[in-house]
């Protein structure tokens, strides 16, 4: 199978180069089955499969008794190497763009995930196999309003752990974490309304924001959650509508919410009438898990969501929201509204995964290389000035500050520059002083080229 699907594969790029070289341009006949066959020493088979799924593509077209012929219009013309953009503005949006755009060709410090080979890539295999055995409806249909039932079952149990009690029917899945985020914007925010994140937060709390055309208020964070004294003069200041957190692992601080805060927040924002968004995407990371604010407000004005794309496949998009009732019904339909049916194969796939034998002692093994990692990334940066806000316990993040008078936004330009995609403060701060941090993921920074560059750019800054 591996070498039919190589050979497949083979003259499917074969023939796609010389459509992009416009060598083949649309309406060109292409070699008949039997002649591609003999030209590249392949099965009959082989070319027709080939030719069937470029078909499925769109790029030739089959005309009965005829043949296989290019389909127009002229294609792109295809290059070899793209460059990276040096020019964009470093915002919200860099980061996600630099990281996303670069494939394995860089180096990603600075991007927000494990690195592929970290992933629970076994437990996935077995979860696609059990999936293909799976009823006809399974890779057919469109999932239920709120999703799969196995998996929000799943979902409260693994809650009722963190002592946040959830009936499964209090719990509608989504395509992502993110897709959670944007739903419930839509749901309770109007134009121009203030939002209250973190300082700093993730970067794509603002441009979601921005998306929704509200306004973003940042409230200070501090190593055990934001600073409360500024947290409530913000809202007397611009009665918000929403608050935006991560109460586990923090990103991008690797900070964790104490109890004293969690309780003193709550009482600020019910008497204020705010809404909470706790986004606990990194969950399984924790080694001591932190306090929930959904668990001490009881699902009441606090909306808890999350996902697995850091620990089992960011390809597998499935996250979750859990809300009160009223607010899940007013969601259902809002999803309905705007993507119609979900898909159930990814929440077949990923409750395959979550409950074989392997994620629990692969999660270990996660934990254990970021506590090693961690160390190693605290070690280089030290020996160049480079130092942690707080040296966490778990997680795969470290908030640096910069040597005196070193701004994050060149250093990153200067890095792209030599194949480096770093994350600076800029993105997930409005302040100024954020200018002064940078983002290093750990599990993303073994490549001694990465701190070799740093040095070499710092070295050079500091002579000039």
């Amino acid at each position: 199978m591996r070498q039919g699907g190589t050979r497949i594969d083979a003259v499917m790029a074969s023939i796609r180069s010389r459509i992009e070289a416009r060598a083949w341009p649309p309406g060109t006949r292409l070699p008949s089955v039997r002649a591609q066959a003999r030209a590249m020493g392949f099965s009959v088979s082989t070319v027709v499969e080939a030719y069937e799924r470029l078909a499925a593509e769109g790029i030739i077209r089959a005309r009965p008794g005829s043949g296989f012929y290019v389909a127009g219009p002229v294609a792109p013309l295809a290059l070899s190497q793209i460059e990276p953009r040096l020019d964009r503005e470093v915002d919200p949006l860099w980061i996600s763009r630099q990281s996303l755009e670069a494939g394995t060709s860089l180096l990603m410090p600075g991007c927000g995930w494990l690195p592929a080979s970290w992933m629970y890539e076994s437990g996935m295999r077995r979860a696609l196999r059990m999936a293909a055995r799976a009823d006809a409806a399974v890779l057919a249909d469109y999932a239920t309003p709120l999703g799969l039932p196995g998996l929000r079952q799943l979902l409260a149990r693994r809650m009722a752990a963190a002592n946040i009690e959830v009936s499964p029917e209090r719990i509608m899945l989504t395509e992502s974490g993110t897709q959670a985020i944007d739903l419930i914007l839509r749901f309770l925010l109007e134009p121009g309304d203030t939002v209250l994140v973190d300082d700093p937060c993730y970067f794509n709390f603002h441009a979601l924001l921005r998306a929704h055309r509200a306004k973003a208020v940042g409230v200070p964070f501090t190593p055990d959650g934001p600073d409360i004294p500024a947290f409530e003069a913000a809202l007397q200041e611009h009665s918000p509508r929403l608050y935006i957190t991560n109460s586990g692992i923090h990103n991008p601080t690797g900070a964790t919410l104490s109890p004293v805060i969690a309780h003193r927040l709550l009482k600020l924002a019910d008497e204020a009438g705010l809404v909470i968004v706790e986004d606990d995407i990194f969950a399984d990371f924790e080694l001591d898990p932190a306090p929930r604010l959904a668990a001490f407000d009881g699902l009441s004005r606090v909306i808890h969501i999350g996902s697995f794309s850091k620990t089992v496949s960011a390809s597998l998009r499935c996250g979750y929201i859990a809300a009160r009732p009223d607010w899940i019904d007013s969601l259902v339909d809002l999803r309905i509204a705007t993507s119609f049916g979900g898909g159930q194969l990814s929440a077949v796939v990923l409750l395959a995964a979550l409950t074989g034998s392997g994620y629990r002692r692969h999660m270990e093994t996660i934990r254990s290389r970021l506590a090693e990692a961690r160390s190693r990334v605290i070690a280089r940066l030290g020996a160049m000035d480079i130092v942690p806000w707080i040296v966490p316990r778990a997680g795969m993040f470290l908030w640096c500050r910069l040597p005196e008078g070193v701004d994050a936004a060149d250093i990153a330009r200067s890095c792209l520059a030599e194949g480096i995609v770093l994350a600076p403060g800029n993105a997930f701060s409005q302040s100024p002083a954020a200018g002064s941090f940078l983002r290093f993921n750990v599990a993303q920074s073994a490549d001694r080229r990465v701190f070799d560059a740093l040095a070499r750019i710092l070295r050079a800054g500091r002579l000039r």
